[in-house]
C-alpha cells in the first residue's frame, strides 16, 4: 500500500492525526526533500527509511517505489501541501492504477484551498493554475488563455518572480480584484486585498511562496442571434412554419411576433 500523505505548510500542528498514524505504521516515508522530510519526522519522533522522490528524479522513482509497494507500505509526503499538486506524486499515481495496486490519498493542508476561502473572492467556482510559465512571453499566451473564464483563478509564484508576475496579470487580465497570501500558517502569515495596481503600488514583501487569487472575467458575453437561421434548422428537421417560430421564441426568449416577421422572409 502507498498512502499519500499531505504535510503541513508552515505549521506543523497542522498535520492530522491519520497521517502521524500512517507515518509511524509504514515501512518506508518517500520525500521530495529528505532533509526537510526528516526535519518533520524527527519532530514527531518518528523514526523510518527515507526514500527520494522529487520532480528530477520522479519517473525513475516512480518504478522503483510501485515495485516496492509490492510488498512493503510506503507514505508519500512532499516538502509542503498535498502530493501531487504543483508537486511530485501525479505520475506514481498513474502508474500505480496502471499497476492495479492499491493507494490511499489522505486529506490534509492545501495552500490553494486556504489561501481562496481568505481571499474574499468567488469560492463557488474557481479554477487552479497553479505555477505560470517564469518567461514573460510563455507566461502571457498563458494568461491570455484564461483571459474569458468567469470563475476566480489560483496561481502558485515564487518570491523572485512575484512582482513580474503580477505585472503580467495587469496587462494580459486587466486591473482585477486580487488576493496574494504569503507564508499561509506561519507567524508572519500575511494576505494582502485589492486591484492589482493597488498591490503593486504597496509593499510587496518578496520572501516565502505566495499564492495568487484572480477574481474571475466580469466582461459581458457577446451573444449574436441568427433568427432566420435558428428558424431553418427547425423547419429543415420537419417543423412547420409556426411550430419553428414558437420553438425559436421560447427558447431564446423572444416576442413571437418579432420572430413570425423574421420567418416571412424565409
Amino acid at each position: 500500500m502507498i498512502y499519500f500523505c499531505p504535510s503541513p505548510i508552515g505549521n506543523l500542528k497542522d498535520i492530522t492525526l491519520r497521517t502521524l498514524e500512517v507515518l509511524k505504521s509504514v515501512d518506508y516515508v518517500a520525500c521530495e526533500d529528505t532533509r526537510i522530510g526528516g526535519k518533520l519526522l524527527k519532530h514527531f519522533e518518528i523514526e523510518k527509511k527515507l526514500i527520494q522522490y522529487q520532480k528530477f528524479n520522479e519517473i525513475k522513482q516512480s518504478e522503483k517505489l510501485v515495485e516496492l509497494a509490492k510488498k512493503s507500505d510506503i507514505a508519500l509526503i512532499t516538502d509542503a501541501g498535498m502530493p501531487g499538486i504543483s508537486d511530485p506524486g501525479a505520475i506514481l499515481v498513474k502508474r500505480l492504477i496502471e499497476e492495479n495496486i492499491e493507494f490511499t490519498v489522505l486529506p490534509g493542508p492545501n495552500a490553494a484551498l486556504t489561501a481562496l476561502v481568505a481571499s474574499g473572492l468567488d469560492t463557488e467556482h474557481f479554477y487552479f493554475y497553479g505555477f505560470l510559465d517564469s518567461r514573460e512571453g510563455k507566461r502571457e499566451k498563458e494568461l491570455e488563455s484564461l483571459k474569458s473564464l468567469r470563475s476566480s483563478i489560483i496561481f502558485y509564484e515564487a518570491p523572485h518572480r512575484i512582482i513580474k508576475t503580477l505585472k503580467s496579470i495587469e496587462k494580459i487580465l486587466g486591473d482585477r480584484k486580487i488576493s496574494l497570501s504569503r507564508e499561509l500558517t506561519k507567524i508572519y502569515e500575511e494576505t494582502l486585498r485589492g486591484k492589482v495596481s493597488e498591490i503593486l503600488e504597496g509593499q510587496i514583501k518578496e520572501k516565502g511562496e505566495f499564492v495568487i487569487v484572480v477574481e474571475g472575467s466580469k466582461e459581458e458575453e457577446v451573444f449574436t442571434l441568427d433568427i432566420k437561421e435558428e428558424l431553418r434548422k427547425l423547419i429543415d428537421e420537419g417543423m412547420t412554419n409556426s411550430q419553428a417560430v414558437k420553438e425559436v421564441a421560447d427558447k431564446f426568449n423572444l416576442k413571437k411576433n418579432a420572430v413570425y416577421k423574421e420567418s416571412l422572409d424565409l
